[in-house]
Formats: C-alpha cells, structure tokens, sequence
C-alpha cells in the first residue's frame, strides 16, 4: 500500500463562507480550499440568506393579523410551505452548486478544491478525509481559518434515540421539511429560537418556545427583551424558566417532558426544533496541533490583524468571533486578505461599535452597550426613549407599544448604546451606527440636519433630542 503524495500550497483557506471571499486578487498564489460541507458557509446555507426568505412571506401572512385594526379586512387564504420552500432553495443551491463548480473548474486554476474534513496532524500540516474515503495531507505555507461554527446539541435524556429521529430537528435541517406541521415546539431563547417562532406562527403552525430564563433574547437591552417577550406572548405559547428533562415518542408525534415553575409537566408536538445557539468550529479542526490557542469558550485567539497566536495563520467569522454575524466576517475577511499581502504593514480593525438585528415581528436591532452593559461595567450614561406613537409614521400605523432607546454619555454627548425595537428597526440604526462609528455627538447629530416628515426617521431624531446632555437643552 503506498502513502499518500504530501500536498503543498501557499495558502490553506478552510472554509467556504467569508473565506470564499479571499482568493480574488491572489491569482499569482497555489491556493487551496478545504470545504466539509456547503460551499457557501452558514449565511447561505442554513443561516442569514434563507431564514430571511421565510421572514418575508411569514411578515406578510402576519400583517393580514392587523389589518383589521387599520379597516381592511383581510385573512390568509393558505400557506404552501412546498412552494415557499422550493422557491428558496432552488435559488440558493443553485448559487452553492454555482460557486463550487467555479472554484472547482479551469477559470481558477490556481485554485485546488478538497471537499471533505480537515483535521490538523502538526504544525501547518492538515490531514483532509475526503467525501470519495480517501485522506489527503496538506501542508500550506499559510492558512486561513474560516470554518465557521456548528449548531449546539444540548444533552437531553432520550434525544438521541432512534424513535425521535425525523421529529427533531436544527436550524440547519427545519428549513427543508416536506410539510408545514400542525404543532412545534421550539427550544431556545435567542435571535434564532425567536426567528423560527415568527416564521412558524405566522404560517399557522401553533408554537410553543421553551427558555431557561426568565424573558425571551435576554442579551438584547433588557427594556427591548421585556418587551419584546411580552409581544412573544400575544403570539404563541412561551414557557419561561422552563427546561427540557426528557423527549419521548408519542404516537406519530413527540412527548417533551418539562420542568418548571409549577413543578413537572409535558406537552405533545409534531417537530421539536433545537435553537440554543452555535458553537466554534476550532476544536474540531484541532487548531492546537499547529501552535493556535483557544479561549475558554472554544474560539480561536486572534489579535487586531486577524492573525492567532501562531504565525502566518488567520482566522476570521464565527470560529474566532464572539459575535456570530455574518457581517462581521465579511469584514474580517477583508482585513485578512490585505494583511496576507501586506505582512510589514497589517491593518487593524475596530470591533467596538458591531450592530445586530433580529428579523421578528416586531423586528429589532441594536448597536454598543445595553443597559445592562453599562451598569454591570460602572460605565456613566444618560438614556432616553422614543416610543413610535410619538411619531407621525408610527401614530399612522397606530403602533403603540414600539420604541427607540438610547444610552449616551453625559458629558461628551457620544453616544454608547442604540436600541430599537418596531418596524423597520434594522434600517432605522444604520444612521446611530454611523454616528457611533465617526464619534458624532448626538445632539450634533438631532439639530445638524433635516429629518424627513413623516418618515420612521423621526423616531431617531426625537430620541437624540432628549438625551439629557450637559450643554444642550435637551
């Protein structure tokens, strides 16, 4: 039996997300990319792209929920979740296929496609087990770490037999189910858990979520994860400090036993989906056998440069990334690809002011330090709050319960924190984002330009103008 050829290139890339980013512009350099799974990472796969093609049809068979409130009578005739399905993944494993092929094929020869799982042997050494059962070994010169992050699996008492199998499912697999189910119950708290109840609920399946704690996204502003759980409620059953002790089967269904704060309980359920969050891919790589150090909650160490712990080996996105966004890694991403080519002059980059947003209804999104944040770290600061009634567009859409909130520092008027929950709330904090980002003062910021009338807008507008800040009359 002969040993397998030793591959060498210049450089490693694993992982096909943001890292699929780096080659363009590195047609002079013996590329390769290792890819386990879909090309194309979590954002296109399982992840952002797909869950906001559901969103949008689930916001538009809620909205018929409020229409009567607004004089239009209006109802959902049927939800073809086989339609809606197919729609979206026929376009998005299209693009998969798409991207896989060219990387693959004679417009990138420089580049070597290895589809399988890469495990590190030694130092800048990776053992690949291909998808065809055969191993290849690679060494590389340099190597980007963008493998990403893998769904987490809580350890739960009869989850891993045999006779649940096909009703329990991630956010990896729930999207492509052959049929919408009558019953869900959905275990999780954050922005995950939250967009798959929306989605679910809204298309008629009825909902129950299960959270440990005692409110739904409890790392959101705690006045926007209050409310918010209280919107949750209005719209499907929400089980608060509540664990799971034991799933069973139930007839054709499941059984979930509980425990919680009226002692032990259980419900039936067609399809329990697991939505606790994700956890970094650097164990399963074994980045340690090549010199690069992990901190205590898995992720790979990097520096401002993107670089770990060992030389000539970056890692962006979620397998570093406390914050598991894809824009984030597309950021890193960029800062990576220039910092390869440009060793004796790395570029840096700022991860103070990294917005977030969840696609619920109501949609929320946030930037900086929540409350919670500040009080916990001593930090001094003024808040204010802009309910959308307040506003003309908000009194229009007679939204009553939706806000704005921020946090800002007292003397220099920067602000620290934005938080919006309502309509449009993504949208709405890309202006506070770009304040934060470029140091403009608030109050500067409220008096300094027009704000169109009426439009949502005004909803940032009225909440700078009442910071209540040294110097200003508030």
């Amino acid at each position: 039996m002969t040993t397998p050829e030793v591959r060498r290139h210049e450089l490693v890339i694993i992982g096909t997300g943001s890292g699929n980013s780096i080659p363009p512009g590195y047609e002079h350099v013996d590329i390769a990319m290792v890819e386990d799974g879909k090309f194309g990472g979590t954002c296109l796969n399982v992840g952002c792209i797909p869950t906001k093609m559901f969103v949008y049809p689930a916001d538009l068979a809620w909205g018929t929920r409020r229409a009567a409130d607004l004089g239009v009578s209006a109802h959902v005739d049927k939800v073809d979740w086989t339609a809606i399905r197919d729609r979206i993944f026929t376009r998005i494993d299209a693009i998969e296929a798409g991207g896989r092929a060219y990387r693959s094929g004679p417009e990138t020869p420089n580049i070597t496609v290895y589809a399988g799982r890469g495990r590190f042997v030694g130092d800048k050494t990776l053992e690949v087990k291909l998808h065809d059962g055969s191993t290849q070994t690679i060494v590389g010169e340099k190597f980007v770490l963008a493998a990403g992050s893998r769904v987490i699996i809580p350890d739960i008492p009869g989850l891993d037999s045999p006779a649940v199998a096909g009703k329990v499912h991630t956010s990896d697999t729930v999207m492509r189910i052959p049929a919408l189910p009558q019953r869900m119950v959905i275990l999780g708290s954050g922005y995950i858990a939250a967009e798959f109840a929306h989605v679910f609920s809204s298309f008629g399946t009825a909902v129950t979520q299960i959270a440990r704690g005692d409110r739904l996204l409890s790392s959101q502003d705690i006045s926007v994860s209050k409310a918010f759980t209280i919107d949750a409620r209005h719209e499907y059953d929400v089980l608060l400090n509540t664990t799971v002790s034991r799933i069973s089967p139930d007839g054709d269904g499941l059984r979930i036993d509980l425990a919680g704060p009226d002692g032990a309980s259980s419900i039936s359920t067609d399809l329990l989906l697991i939505a606790v969050g994700r956890r970094p891919n650097g164990d399963e790589l074994n980045v340690t056998a090549t010199g690069v150090q992990m901190d205590a909650a898995g992720r790979v160490i990097v520096d401002d440069h993107q670089l770990t712990t060992e030389p000539d080996v970056w890692a962006l996105g979620d397998i570093c990334s406390p914050m598991q966004l894809k824009h984030v890694a597309n950021r890193e991403a960029k800062v990576v690809f220039y910092n390869i080519l440009h060793p004796d002059a790395p570029i840096s980059i700022d991860h103070r002011f990294i917005p977030w947003a969840v696609f619920t209804e109501p949609q929320i999104a946030g930037v900086g330090l929540t409350q919670q944040d500040a009080d916990a770290k001593g930090v001094r600061y003024v808040t204010a709050e802009q309910p959308y009634a307040g506003i003309a567009a908000g009194w229009a859409r007679e939204d009553g319960v939706n806000f704005a909130k921020l946090l800002a520092d007292p003397d220099t008027g920067l602000l620290l924190g934005a938080h919006i929950i309502g309509p449009e709330a993504a949208t709405l904090i890309q202006p506070l984002i770009q304040a934060m980002s470029f140091g403009l003062p608030a109050d500067k910021m409220a008096r300094g330009q027009f704000w169109i009338h009426p439009a949502l807008t005004e909803l940032v507008e009225n909440a700078l103008l009442k910071l209540p800040l040294a110097g200003t009359a508030g």
